[in-house]
């Protein structure tokens, strides 16, 4: 995927402000609350999961992460989450988006 002029080719994070790459997660289904840590503290309102080519959701317990802490929790397929992104970004809304990429 690229980003800014930039082939990113693991799973990443992006922010209004920054990317953070080499995220630790390869398969939403295999999700966990801990591999969060990195997008809970960007302190979003809002969190776009990315969950690869298709649309596929994480557990349970990796939404009520989200959901526990008041964040809005999206899933879609990675296309749909970065133009979902572009557009909330570009409303200055404070979001996360969370890529996927095996």
């Amino acid at each position: 995927m690229t980003v800014v002029d930039r082939e990113l080719t693991a799973s990443f994070i992006l922010a209004r402000d920054r990317v953070v790459e080499a995220w630790s997660a390869d398969d939403i289904t295999a999700l966990t609350p801990q591999q969060l840590v990195p997008i809970l503290e960007l302190k979003p309102d809002v969190v776009l999961l990315g969950s690869g080519v298709h649309q596929r959701f994480p557990s349970q317990a990796v939404l009520a992460a989200f959901l526990q802490r008041g964040i809005g929790v999206e899933v879609m397929d990675n296309a749909a989450a970065a133009r979902t992104w572009n557009v909330l970004a570009g409303e200055h809304r404070n979001v996360v988006a969370a890529f996927i990429l095996v």
